[in-house]
């Protein structure tokens, strides 16, 4: 392929809307254009790219088992309906009318679409178990797009929907896929890890995120440094290490019991010191000592008080699966002070009405010498001890973990990391199937609700993760498998004959090599073609210049390293094809 005849309009500057990596490269080196906020044009070397992890996710999923669909991207609002969803999404569903004034949406997401699918031609237990997957554009209305292709309202996803007639094959098919996602992302060259993680809006029981690591990573997620262990820090379970902690350490039965007989349960004035970080520096007592005391809505009815020290942050996600709950929300400041008598900040979790659950994090578990909200305003109570004052309270793993806490599995460390997700992967149970009546006769002509899994790969965002986590000052650095072009040949002087024929020569062998190959066949000085190239990120470069070519031979560099070595113009064309099947291969694993 000829450069002069591709469009790929690179910038040299930044753009003003682009504020990570990611977005500021693409935009400058040609691939993407944003038309819409949060929707974007991709250009020529933004579809090679994006052709190159959709093949990979296809062979992959073919290999797999699974079959290729294409479902709708505007779905009927009765389907939706049918699953509950249409009143629960909220406004990143983008809801549209007809001619005829019926509901639509625009699939962000095919979970009802495949069911009725499913239900509609699949009778009997012998059609299962079967695994449907598509490549389809998706719309959620982000209330705030941001970020290029890691958050915009229209991407490309790969979705698949697994059916099956009991948990035991659900269970195999979700295995199956895990380990396919890890073969998908070894072979994009890309660094990351599968981590335990919450089901979110999609619903369902067991979850995994597949997380690129990377500095600029939106989610933090912890691994042990132990053994194998990962899971997003809204997830992460913490270990037995770290129960019955209080700000000094684990206290013992007998120092509980003397702190009980001690220290007096007193309030104080706090006079417009709301957060524990006011209290905390007016007291002068160190916030691993406070009760900080959150007030929640259960499943839009209930609310309950939940409790994490006053260094910690509560897990939302940990709330909800401790309560067993669908949803939980942070209460409203008229329903805190209804449950509580007090204004938000002054909240606290002794004296409350009977009846009012509370649900405590383990590491308040023999807290002595505590301070809490005494539910009065501008009042805070003092010597808070747990078992004198909250001795009735539940406990349960609740906090968002961190660098250093135990793993739950072998006693190791966590280490905190930053990733993207890329892809998730779900066992939904009968969510979707039970709501909507997908069913099968099984083996003793019984009908049996359909069990469910759900696997989703963000295509697009793969490309944005590829590039925050290879680049350097001058642009970006591609792996092999999902670079446009493999290698650059680049002319220093494109009016030079014999440069000119010896670039147009390697190009021709290169290409029936199989190797995707760029000639630069621009009439621009070397170093805006150099500049351009390692913007770009081109794996390799062959830079054919006058001198080398005196003696027979042409310059080859990686696009990571700072020197160039030479090889013989006859042996060129072999060497780089070499250097590329060795990068695809080492991608394979």
């Amino acid at each position: 392929m000829r450069q002069t005849r591709l469009l790929i309009p690179t910038l040299r500057e930044v753009p003003a809307e682009a504020e990570v990596v990611s977005h500021k490269l693409m935009l400058r080196a040609g691939m993407i254009r944003q038309i819409a906020r949060g929707i974007y044009d991709f250009l020529p070397l933004g579809v090679r790219v994006l052709r190159k992890v959709e093949r990979i996710v296809r062979e992959e999923m073919q290999r797999a088992g699974a079959q290729e669909v294409l479902l709708p991207a505007v779905c009927p609002a009765e389907l939706w309906q049918e699953s509950g969803r249409w009143e629960h999404y909220g406004k990143e569903l983008l809801r549209m009318k007809d001619r005829n004034d019926r509901d639509f949406c625009f699939g962000p997401t095919h979970e009802e679409v495949i069911t009725d699918l499913v239900r509609r031609d699949v009778r009997s237990y012998r059609e299962l178990p079967l695994n449907l997957y598509q490549i389809q554009v998706k719309f959620r209305d982000e209330v705030r797009p941001r970020f290029g292709l890691m958050r915009g309202r229209e991407f490309i996803m790969k979705d698949a929907y697994s059916f099956h007639l009991d948990r035991a094959d659900c269970d195999r098919e979700y295995d199956t896929m895990y380990a396919t996602y890890r073969r998908i992302f070894t072979r994009c060259g890309l660094r990351f890890r599968p981590v335990e993680a919450d089901t979110g809006a999609i619903g369902g029981s067991r979850s995994h995120e597949f997380q690129v690591l990377a500095d600029s990573g939106e989610d933090a997620i912890v691994s042990c440094e132990q053994c194998e262990y990962a899971a997003n820090v809204e997830k992460a379970a913490i270990g037995a290490a770290s129960d019955s902690a209080t700000a000094g350490g684990a206290a013992s039965q007998r120092d509980a019991g003397r702190a009980q007989e001690a220290t007096p349960l007193r309030k104080v004035a706090t006079p417009g010191k709301r957060s524990v970080e006011e209290v905390s520096a007016f007291l002068g007592v160190p916030a691993e000592r406070f009760v900080k005391s959150l007030v929640y809505v259960v499943d839009g009815g209930d609310a309950v008080v939940a409790m994490v020290r006053g260094d910690h942050a509560l897990s939302e996600a940990k709330l909800k699966e401790a309560l067993g709950a669908q949803t939980v929300a942070l209460a409203s400041a008229d329903v805190v002070a209804r449950v509580t008598g007090a204004p938000v900040g002054f909240a606290g979790p002794i004296g409350l009405k009977t009846g009012l659950r509370r649900i405590a994090d383990r590491a308040l578990a023999g807290l002595t010498d505590g301070v809490a909200g005494a539910n009065e305003a501008d009042q805070h109570l003092v010597g808070v001890v747990q078992a004198r004052d909250l001795a009735d309270v539940e406990f349960a793993d609740l906090r968002v973990a961190g660098e250093g806490d135990p793993c739950p599995r072998c006693g190791g460390r966590f280490v905190l990391q930053r990733g993207i997700e890329v892809g998730q992967v779900f066992q939904l149970g009968t969510k979707y199937s039970a709501a909507m009546h997908a069913t099968v006769l099984d083996a003793e002509g019984a009908e049996r609700v359909l069990e469910m899994g759900c696997y989703g790969i963000g295509v697009t965002r793969t490309i944005a993760a590829a590039i925050e986590q290879n680049h350097d000052d001058a642009g970006i650095v591609w792996p092999m498998p999902l670079a446009p072009f493999h290698v650059v040949v680049m002319p220093v002087n494109w009016s030079d004959e014999r440069l000119r024929t010896t670039a147009i020569r390697l190009h021709d062998e290169l290409e029936a090599r199989g190797i995707d190959v760029l000639l630069d066949d621009r009439e621009e000085r070397p170093g805006v073609k150099f500049k351009d190239a390692d913007l770009i990120g081109h794996p390799l470069r062959i830079t054919v210049g006058p001198r080398a070519l005196e003696r027979g031979a042409v310059e080859i560099k990686h696009r990571t390293e700072s020197t160039a070595a030479e090889v013989p113009v006859d042996d060129a064309a072999a060497h780089v094809a070499a250097l590329v099947g060795a990068a695809m291969d080492l991608a394979q694993g």
